[in-house]
C-alpha cells in the first residue's frame, strides 16, 4: 500500500475517536498488553515522562521536548490529535515519523493485530512506542489520549509523571464531578515516581494528594511554588516571564493560558534534575524560544496573517474557553470576527455563552463525523445573541470573513481542534 492507502485504512479498519467519538473508546489495556508484548515491550528501552490533564498537556509536552532537545537528548514526543498528517502524532528530535515507516508498520504486523480489532489508539500508541525504541530515543515525552488510569499511554512507568490540570471534559467517560474526572487522571501516578501538578482546587487537590499517599510518590503543586511572578504579553504573541529561579525568561508559545503551563513546566524542569538529567538554564531559555521550530506544534493562539490579524487556536472545551474568551476581550480591532464550529461531544452551549456578543460570527462545521452542521450551531448562536452566518465548511466560512474584513479586523478560527486542523489544511 502507499502511504495515504495506509493511512486510510487505518482510518476506516479500526475505530478512531478522532473520527467517530464514543464507540471508539475502549476502556481497558487488553489489547494495549497485547500489542506491547507481540513488539518486545519498546517502551522500557527508554525513559518517558507521562502528561495527562484536561487542558495543556500539548504545550507542556511540546515545551519539555523542545527544552530536553536542547540539552542534547533525543527525544521522542508522542501527542494528539494531529491537525494536518498523522505522522504530527509521533516525533523524533521534532521530526515527523517517516512515511515508509508506517506503511511497513502496518504491512508488516496486520495479521497479527486485525484479530485483536484494536481501536485507532491503541494501534497508534504501539507503533510510537516501537518507532522510538527504533529510534534509539534517550528520553520520550508521551502524551496521554484520554483520561490517564485506563488509556493505553498507561503501561509505561515514567520517571516523571504531569498533571495539568483538571475540569469538564469526555464526562460520559471519566465522571460528572471533578474529583471523579481527577481520579481517573490521577490513575498515572505511580509507585515512587515523582508527580507535578499545574493546576488543582480544594475538591481535585485531595485526590491527588490521596493518591499520591498510596503509592509513595513525591508530589509538588507547581501553583504553590510561585516560579512564574509575572508574565507580560509581546507584540507577536510570545511572553515575557518574569521568573524566582531565572529573571527574564521569554516563551515562544502565545495564548494566555501559556502563563499556567509555563509554571507547570518550569516546575517539571526541576523534578527532572532532581532526578538525573541534566538541563541548563542556556537549554531552558533555548527551548522555551523555539517550541515551534524545535517541535512542529501548531494551533496554540497561532498568528497565520497581519492585516488583518488571524488566530487560529484549537482550545475546545470549558477550561480551554475560559482563558480564551479573556483573550479574545483584550484584542483592539475594528471589528472582530469568528469563524466557529464544534463537535457533539462538548458543552457547546457553556462556551458559546464565554463568546463575544460584539463579534461577527462565521458558523461552520469541521470534516468530521462528529461535527455539529452550521445551521444548529447558528441556531444556537442567535439563541445567546450572536449574529452570523452559516457556511458548509471551514475554508468558505475564512474566505468569506476575508473578504469582509478591513485591515484593522481581527479575525479567530476556533472552537474545535477540528476546524483548526481544516483551516491549517484549507486556507494557510
Amino acid at each position: 500500500m502507499t502511504y495515504e492507502e495506509t493511512i486510510q485504512y487505518l482510518y476506516n479498519s479500526v475505530p478512531m475517536f478522532q473520527k467517530v467519538g464514543a464507540v471508539a473508546y475502549k476502556e481497558g489495556l487488553e489489547n494495549t498488553f497485547a500489542l506491547d508484548n507481540h513488539f518486545g515491550n519498546p517502551h522500557k528501552a527508554y525513559k518517558t515522562i507521562h502528561i495527562a490533564g484536561t487542558n495543556g498537556k500539548g504545550s507542556c509536552s511540546h515545551t519539555l521536548a523542545a527544552i530536553l532537545q536542547a540539552a542534547g537528548y533525543t527525544v521522542g514526543l508522542y501527542t494528539s490529535p494531529h491537525l494536518k498528517d498523522f505522522r504530527e502524532r509521533i516525533r523524533v528530535n521534532g521530526k515527523c515519523i517517516s512515511e515508509k515507516y508506517v506503511v511497513d508498520f502496518v504491512d508488516k504486523e496486520r495479521a497479527f493485530f486485525e484479530p485483536l480489532h484494536p481501536s485507532f489508539f491503541e494501534l497508534t500508541t504501539a507503533l510510537a512506542f516501537k518507532y522510538f525504541k527504533d529510534s534509539k530515543v534517550d528520553v520520550a515525552v508521551v502524551e496521554v489520549g484520554l483520561g490517564g488510569r485506563l488509556d493505553c499511554t498507561n503501561i509505561i512507568t515514567p520517571v516523571l509523571s504531569v498533571i495539568t490540570n483538571i475540569s469538564f471534559d469526555h464526562t460520559q467517560f471519566l465522571g460528572d464531578t471533578l474529583a471523579k474526572i481527577a481520579y481517573e487522571k490521577a490513575g498515572i501516578i505511580k509507585a515512587h515516581v515523582p508527580v507535578v501538578i499545574g493546576e488543582s482546587n480544594d475538591e481535585t487537590r485531595q485526590v491527588f494528594e490521596a493518591k499520591a499517599k498510596e503509592t509513595g510518590s513525591d508530589i509538588v503543586f507547581a501553583e504553590d511554588l510561585g516560579d512564574v511572578e509575572n508574565a507580560k504579553m509581546e507584540p507577536n504573541g510570545g511572553f515575557t516571564y518574569t521568573t524566582k529561579k531565572f529573571g527574564t525568561l521569554y516563551g515562544e508559545l502565545g495564548g494566555i493560558y501559556q502563563v499556567k503551563n509555563t509554571a507547570t513546566v518550569l516546575c517539571s524542569l526541576q523534578m527532572l534534575n532532581k532526578s538525573g538529567f541534566n538541563i541548563s538554564e542556556t537549554d531552558i531559555r533555548q527551548g522555551f524560544g523555539n517550541v515551534v521550530e524545535t517541535t512542529g506544534l501548531t494551533g496554540r493562539w497561532q498568528k497565520t496573517h497581519d492585516a488583518p490579524t488571524v488566530i487560529c487556536d484549537t482550545g475546545h472545551n470549558v477550561g480551554g474557553w475560559e482563558y480564551l474568551s479573556r483573550q479574545l476581550k483584550m484584542q483592539q480591532c475594528k471589528q472582530m470576527r469568528i469563524v466557529f464550529g464544534m463537535v457533539d461531544d462538548k458543552d457547546v452551549e457553556t462556551v458559546m455563552n464565554m463568546l463575544p456578543k460584539d463579534a461577527i460570527y462565521y458558523f461552520t462545521k469541521a470534516n468530521n463525523k462528529r461535527a455539529i452542521i452550521e445551521q444548529d450551531i447558528m441556531r444556537l448562536g442567535y439563541k445567546l445573541h450572536l449574529a452570523g452566518a452559516s457556511y458548509p465548511d471551514v475554508k468558505s466560512a475564512y474566505r468569506q470573513a476575508v473578504k469582509d474584513a478591513d485591515k484593522e479586523d481581527f479575525i479567530f478560527v476556533g472552537g474545535s481542534s477540528y476546524i483548526v486542523a481544516d483551516f491549517l489544511s484549507d486556507c494557510v
